[in-house]
């Protein structure tokens, strides 16, 4: 900050200067807007609060606002994605694989794969469904009653406990993950749990895909393979083992029957390509949708959201150089947590509501938190 506090000091002193010289010169039209700049300009050097991390803010300040223009206009795009690339895997599941599991596999193992594929199927429409529809949730804009922890400059109403400004929303929200462009929505305190369970499933099914349909991916691949050489070998010049000086070019009778080629159908180059597509698809959702669901597992399993989490990590930085340990507010314990979390009252809601699709509130209104129930069990279940 010296050297950013010097150059001002020099600029002002050079406006200063300027100034003296050239106010009886300048017309009445500038001199307003120079007494603004100086105005400025003193307000950044004489302001104790200012440090780097505010100058840094200050000049990303236009990045920012660009990021937030792009992932507001955009949302649609991203939902479009999503919807399509999804559907394109159900229907070369329903359309390519389905056939084939009915002809190969035994009566079993059909059972299993219409059973859970459908399942799957349906808890991926109606999470991702719930979590575009359901709002995160807003604080009330008018005076009442709820406790406030903090004031939002931007929105100008008061700030519940866990609730944080959205800058795309241009609204705070309550118990504020983050806001998610393949969503088009903040996820938020009534709709965090459709977020993460269409991740579980989501990441449950690409696995299921490309596992089971790994052998049918080196199947594929090797037959495009194969008949991508055959092309090859059939658009060159074959020759006879007779030698260079006899049959070099053979007739088109000889030839068909040298090489005796298995119909190869462009029905056959698009069920290989669909499932070569499926299966690199499927591997790479499940590779990245599977570390962020692991990580927002970590975080519901400490009580905390993707925002708390850099909250916290600070705060307990601060009071270690002060000998004292920070504790979170909202850990309620590991298994507490996620029965909040999830919204489980008693035993047969780990069925009808984990596992089963449910449009359940969750615990609480999102303004109000119970403060370190840690020894008690919130639900006995």
């Amino acid at each position: 900050m010296y050297p950013c506090s010097t150059a001002m000091h020099l600029l002002l002193r050079c406006l200063r200067g300027c100034g003296r010289h050239s106010r009886s010169r300048l017309p009445r039209r500038l001199r307003q807007p120079l007494s603004y700049m100086k105005l400025i300009l003193q307000s950044l050097y004489f302001n104790s609060l200012t440090n780097s991390d505010v100058l840094f803010d200050c000049v990303l300040e236009p990045v920012f606002w660009m990021v937030e223009i792009v992932t507001r206009w955009f949302g649609m795009v991203f939902v479009f994605l999503v919807v399509a690339l999804t559907s394109s895997v159900v229907f070369i599941a329903y359309f390519c694989l389905l056939p084939l599991i009915l002809r190969t596999y035994s009566p079993g193992w059909i059972m299993w794969h219409i059973c859970y594929g459908n399942w799957i199927v349906v808890m991926i429409v109606f999470h991702y469904y719930k979590a575009i529809k359901t709002p995160p949730g807003y604080p009330p804009k008018m005076k009442n009653e709820v406790p406030f922890v903090s004031f939002c400059k931007k929105c100008v109403i008061p700030k519940p406990a866990r609730s944080h400004h959205c800058g795309i929303c241009k609204t705070c929200i309550l118990k504020m993950d983050h806001h998610c462009p393949w969503l088009n929505n903040c996820v938020g305190h009534f709709n965090h749990r459709y977020f993460f369970s269409f991740c579980v499933v989501l990441t449950l099914g690409c696995m299921y895909c490309s596992i089971s349909g790994r052998n049918l991916f080196i199947d594929a691949y090797s037959s495009i393979d194969q008949f991508r050489h055959m092309d090859v070998e059939k658009q060159g010049v074959p020759v006879t083992g007779i030698g260079l000086l006899i049959g070099i070019v053979p007739s088109e009778s000889t030839a068909g029957k040298m090489v005796s080629q298995p119909p190869y159908t462009y029905k056959d180059r698009m069920f290989h390509k669909s499932i070569i597509y499926m299966w690199v698809l499927t591997s790479t959702v499940s590779v990245a949708v599977g570390g962020l669901t692991l990580w927002h597992a970590i975080l519901i399993t400490r009580g905390e959201t993707s925002i708390e989490r850099h909250i916290n990590n600070k705060e307990a930085k601060r009071l270690a150089k002060r000998g004292r340990v920070y504790r979170n507010p909202f850990n309620y314990g590991k298994l507490n947590n996620w029965k909040v979390f999830l919204g489980v009252e008693k035993r047969s809601h780990w069925l009808t509501r984990v596992f089963l699709p449910s449009g359940h509130a969750p615990y609480g209104d999102g303004l109000t938190w119970d403060i370190y129930p840690i020894k008690k069990d919130m639900i006995p279940v």
